[in-house]
């Protein structure tokens, strides 16, 4: 199964796009639930959400759909991986709340954060098992056998990444599933994906995880709805390869205008 969808939702450039013009924001999730079957949560890492507001996430979404939360950055950013029990706790506390409709877990690293390998090993040790871990690291200490040997004890997945239409990450398979987020692409209008790049990334899931093995694929491009035009293409793509897909709009919404200059 491939989990599509975008990088958090409240995106005012969105309405008259995926979302009508007269719907009220406070529907939003319960309309892009509708269209999508998974969403990452990206603002919980500038401020973690209190578990009330997990759970009414849980309460307002089917029961097939799958929450992706970005862990905060007090544990990634300001205590930099140390002393990691407190803040996993923490977080698991409140987002446990999503229940069943909770998915992985990333941790995106700063890219100022040199590689350490016992600070990862203990940090990973702290999620139980039945939580999925995906690390997005992003210096270049970080790409060593060491490294890759941690992800894959834990069963955590490296978040696969890409800039500008190409891997910013190497391509290890550290876990039976997959996570991707593609921040950016080199297409018009910015900062749209063009129709080789995505399909170039079905093929690298199809050629590295089988039947079983879910991705789980986020497009991080908000600006001007190309996300969600993005997210629809890459499905398209994805089930022309003989992919299972999840729940994803039918069409792309209105293109977003051209830039002026």
């Amino acid at each position: 199964m491939m989990f599509i969808g975008t990088s958090g939702w409240q995106y005012r450039d969105w309405r008259g796009r995926l979302y009508p013009a007269g719907l009220a924001q406070r529907e939003w999730l319960e309309h892009y639930a509708a269209a999508f079957g998974t969403v990452e949560v990206n603002n919980a890492f500038y401020r973690l959400p209190e578990r009330e507001t997990f759970a009414r996430w849980r309460a307002r979404t089917p029961d097939d759909f799958c929450v992706a939360v970005k862990m905060s950055r007090y544990l990634t950013h300001i205590k930099r991986l140390r002393d990691p029990a407190e803040p996993v706790a923490r977080f698991l506390d409140r987002a446990t709340a999503l229940g069943d409709r909770l998915g992985p877990v990333l941790l995106q690293l700063p890219p100022t954060l040199r590689a350490d390998v016992a600070a990862l090993d203990a940090t990973l040790s702290r999620f139980p098992p039945g939580v999925r871990v995906a690390v997005e690291p992003r210096h270049a200490s970080w790409w060593t056998d060491e490294v890759r040997a941690v992800l894959a004890d834990h069963a955590a997945a490296l978040c696969w990444a890409d800039r500008c239409g190409r891997p910013v990450t190497p391509l290890w398979r550290t876990a039976d599933w997959c996570y991707l987020r593609l921040h950016e692409g080199r297409a018009r209008p910015w900062p749209r994906y063009g129709r080789t790049a995505l399909a170039s990334w079905v093929d690298r899931i199809a050629e590295r995880f089988g039947a079983g093995e879910p991705a789980y694929v986020y497009f991080n491009n908000d600006p001007g709805g190309a996300a969600v035009i993005d997210a629809v293409a890459f499905a398209r793509a994805a089930r022309r390869r003989g992919l299972t897909v999840g729940r994803t709009p039918s069409r792309a919404p209105a293109e977003p205008p051209h830039p002026r200059g």
